[in-house]
């Protein structure tokens, strides 16, 4: 396997001993009138977060949990690409590469690789480039990434395995590569299986006719997610550097942003649907690799958005929201599975693993076709 490098994240206590000092060296701000979240995120809440940061949390065991998934590193294109490449014992294992969402990592998978692996697939599960442990070269290459660029990519790094068949899973900006993938690539991927992200209504007359209450509500709050929800997207779109400033000077900064952007996407307030060790575990791979800007490319290179429509290959969708939305995203896609549960979360592999996991199973048939 040409130019593939083994790999494993090593901390040194020096880098995790200057977190610690920058948490204690936290400058706070003070509350605004207003109510919570409404706001950001409530100077309670994320003192009481930022204090089990520094008394709790152990960096050192979710560490141990990622090198417990053998993982890797090559150059495609210029760039450095670290992945988790985990076989399975079975002799029909169905290769699957696996991309995670934004404001995530690669360590959004690690309750589902395990159990993929021990139902018969190869799980390849890459760090997007400009995240975490795939960080963009210094000065950065300035061409620019987009969703077709990481699925060559994508493509490249399958090819280099030695797999010439393969299925495709993604979440959030995982669910944008994934069905360009299968769309650049359909001699190679068998199936492209998503959450969510397929079937929002294009206005086209009568196409909600018989919706529910609950679904048209749904739809509003999805519309008003993408009218801007807190502004952020707007943001990242065009000033991203400014904020990449406070991202890398100071980890606090760099918790409250994704912090507020977990709880606007999954609407908690109080009670989070992501446990903190997982919060945690993202915010500091995003602290200790610097990459909490270069990760926002999906916005400032326009990536950002919805997946395509692609009838190549077989589709499969699990915790795809409201049921009105099927109709309308089999118009440009071949829906073959439609899996609702009743975790709804926009970081599905962290709050409904085991789900996760029944969808992708069903939907690839392992050992057959998708189905």
């Amino acid at each position: 396997m040409e130019n593939i490098e083994r790999f494993r994240v090593d901390v040194s206590q020096a880098e995790l001993d200057e977190l610690q000092g920058r948490l204690r060296r936290t400058r706070w701000a003070g509350r605004l009138p207003g109510q919570d979240w409404q706001r950001g995120v409530p100077v309670e809440y994320l003192r009481e977060l930022v204090d089990y940061w520094q008394d709790g949390y152990d960096w050192r065991a979710q560490e141990a949990r990622l090198n417990a998934f053998p993982q890797f590193t090559t150059v495609i294109d210029g760039q450095r690409i670290h992945f988790i490449h985990v076989r399975s014992a079975k002799a029909d294992a169905v290769p699957l590469i696996m991309t995670h969402s934004w404001p995530n990592t690669v360590a959004e998978f690690m309750d589902v690789i395990n159990p993929l692996v021990e139902a018969g697939f190869d799980v390849v599960a890459p760090s997007l480039p400009g995240f975490g442990f795939s960080p963009f070269p210094e000065p950065a290459d300035e061409r620019p990434w987009s969703i077709v660029r990481v699925a060559h990519t994508w493509a490249v790094l399958m090819e280099r395995l030695g797999y010439e068949r393969y299925g495709a899973h993604g979440n959030d900006a995982g669910a944008l590569v994934t069905p360009q993938l299968a769309a650049l690539y359909p001699d190679r991927v068998i199936g492209s299986h998503i959450t969510a992200g397929l079937g929002v209504p294009t206005g086209v007359p009568g196409e909600l006719d018989g919706a529910s209450e609950e679904e048209l509500a749904g739809l509003a709050k999805l519309g008003a997610l993408f009218a801007g929800g807190s502004g952020y997207g707007t943001y990242l779109a065009n000033r991203v550097q400014t904020l990449a400033y406070g991202f890398v000077d100071s980890p606090v900064a760099q918790l409250a942003y994704l912090v507020e952007r977990f709880q606007e996407f999954d609407g908690w307030a109080g009670v989070e649907t992501v446990g903190r060790d997982q919060l945690l575990t993202n915010a500091s791979i995003y602290w200790l690799t610097g990459t909490g800007g270069s990760s926002s490319w999906t916005y400032y290179e326009g990536a950002a958005g919805m997946p395509i429509d692609q009838k190549a290959v077989p589709t499969g969708v699990s915790h795809g929201g409201y049921p009105i939305m099927r109709s309308i995203a089999e118009r440009g896609n071949d829906i073959v599975h439609w899996a609702g549960y009743h975790a709804s979360s926009h970081m599905v592999a962290m709050v409904d693993p085991a789900g996760l996991v029944d969808s992708i199973t069903t939907f690839f048939a392992v050992g057959s076709k998708p189905a």
